[in-house]
């Protein structure tokens, strides 16, 4: 625009200079007048909106790029049969993530999770648990669990099952970088970064058969396949979009999918805080107003994620740090009942208990308790110092009632929000990187177009029945302790101190949560 105004000052001003200058012939006059339209229709042309770019074909377009959409990426890409494959993953984060050098020192990011021993092998096998290690992850091998009024608790070691341990506490900053390096090496994974999805376009229904291949579907046309417009004007077609989007799927809500679920009134706190001694040990007390852990995060590094109402949570994060500290030890040690005890583990680690349980009956009936059975509650570290600033965001149970459609799957929170009580989200969205990868391998295998429903079938299929089980149990756990009522309170604890003593439940329990 002003490009016009200016040429149209300069022609106004030429066409005076040329029309009072007797020394101008009427041809330099009548071809200054064409060069300056010339010039003027060139801008116009200029400001004119582009043509529509030519559509870009995929087999595979990744709508997402954190933590599960950067797994399903690698996945693809670490997968002889998937590895041919055309893949896309469109990251609106405007930088790629990068490691920084590891300094024992430095101060942990407030994001983390706590990954399974299943995460650990999945990020081995696709080539990014390296990069992790490389930021010292912190390692965990026991954990307890307690009720505030000081009835019950249960200890799980990873000594219990046989394994060294029972996972790892890293920064989420960490899993992204590793996983994002990963995709960088193979670099056969196309990232469009900062990119954002204007609209995805679905086919209402597939004509294939159950049996048809890939080549059968080719046949009619690509009008069947998915269309993506980015909002700078790209636009792709694709086999497959996959909905790594979050909790607030985009994907999901244009494929159409109906999702179930509640808000639970409460809202987490989570931070980085200094403790008086070095653990291995994540720590958990269910609250009245929701739970209060305390995870390991190397050296005196310790991370909080405390379950509380939101007006507590506000006040919280808005507190000085001196304050909070007060009222996290308070928390998590002081409040409420004391602190929970044994007599069982208490005889199980005296000498009359070895004496007793030195018989070969006695020996048999040890074999009902693990190792944890024999120890006493242990205290927790108290809190020192708030290192970090308090963020907070609510909680949530959400479960989209498809996860598959012609043309689509979604993956990890698009699919399902859980509760952070176990600290199992991400460990189930990196479940639904690997099933999925897995079921796209086999459709590869045989041939078949793997953005089809029926194919698609079995990753949906193997997901929900793992997906709603724990999403059941930690919604259980949830509303169980989040009522204070004297006979259900005895009935919680009795409830622990089974599972502490029972080993063969302890085991199933601990076998389970560790994928």
């Amino acid at each position: 625009m002003m490009k016009r105004v200016v040429m149209r000052s300069l022609v106004r001003t030429q066409r005076r200079l040329f029309f009072y200058n007797s020394s101008s012939s009427f041809t330099q006059r009548l071809q200054f007048f064409q060069s300056a339209a010339g010039f003027c229709n060139q801008s116009e042309i200029e400001n004119q909106a582009p043509p529509p770019r030519p559509e870009e074909d995929y087999d595979v377009v990744i709508v997402g790029g954190g933590m599960v959409g950067a797994a399903v990426g690698c996945g693809l890409a670490s997968s002889a049969m998937t590895r041919g494959l055309r893949v896309a993953m469109i990251d609106s984060s405007p930088k790629q993530p990068t490691f920084r050098k590891h300094d024992p020192n430095a101060i942990p990011d407030q994001r983390v999770s706590a990954i399974t021993p299943a995460t650990v092998r999945f990020f081995q096998d696709v080539g990014a648990w390296e990069g992790v290690l490389s930021a010292r992850p912190t390692p965990f091998d026991s954990m307890q669990v307690w009720d505030y009024g000081g009835l019950g608790f249960t200890r799980y070691k990873a000594e219990d099952v046989g394994e060294p341990l029972l996972g790892y506490v890293v920064e989420n900053n960490v899993l992204l970088a590793a996983l994002h390096s990963c995709l960088q090496s193979v670099g056969s994974i196309e990232t469009m970064n900062p990119a954002q999805v204007k609209s995805v376009m679905f086919p209402s229904s597939s004509n294939l058969s159950p049996t048809q291949t890939k080549e059968a579907a080719e046949s009619n046309g690509k009008q069947d396949w998915a269309q993506i417009e980015l909002a700078d004007g790209r636009r792709l077609r694709t086999r497959l979009v996959v909905g790594a989007d979050g909790g607030k799927s985009a994907v999901r809500s244009m494929a159409g999918f109906q999702t179930r679920g509640w808000q639970y009134k409460q809202t987490a706190v989570i931070c980085t805080v200094k403790v008086e001694w070095e653990h291995t040990t994540a720590w958990q007390r269910f609250l009245p107003t929701g739970p209060f852990a305390l995870l390991p995060m190397g050296g005196t590094f310790s991370n909080i994620v405390w379950s509380t109402s939101p007006e507590i949570a506000q006040e919280l994060k808005l507190m000085p740090s001196v304050d909070f500290v007060v009222e996290a030890n308070r928390a998590l040690l002081e409040d409420y009942g004391s602190q929970p005890y044994s007599g069982l583990a208490e005889l199980l680690s005296s000498g009359l208990g070895k004496q007793l349980f030195g018989s070969e009956l006695g020996t048999q009936l040890l074999g009902a308790f693990t190792p944890s059975s024999a120890e006493q509650f242990q205290v927790p570290p108290r809190v020192m110092d708030c290192v970090t600033e308090r963020l907070s965001f609510p909680l949530s149970l959400l479960h989209a009632t498809k996860y598959v459609n012609h043309r689509v799957a979604l993956v990890g929170d698009a699919a399902h929000t859980v509760h952070p009580l176990a600290g199992q989200g991400v460990n189930l969205g990196f479940g639904d990187a690997l099933a999925l990868v897995n079921t796209l391998h086999r459709g590869v295998e045989g041939g078949f177009d793997i953005g089809e429903e029926r194919v698609l079938k079995e990753y949906e299929n193997e997901r929900k029945k793992t997906n709603m089980t724990m999403m059941a149990l930690l919604d259980g756990f949830q509303k169980l302790y989040a009522t204070d009522f004297g006979p259900l309170n005895i009935a919680r604890a009795a409830g622990f101190n089974t599972v502490n003593l029972l080993g063969p439940l302890k085991k199933q329990i601990i076998t389970y949560a560790m994928g």
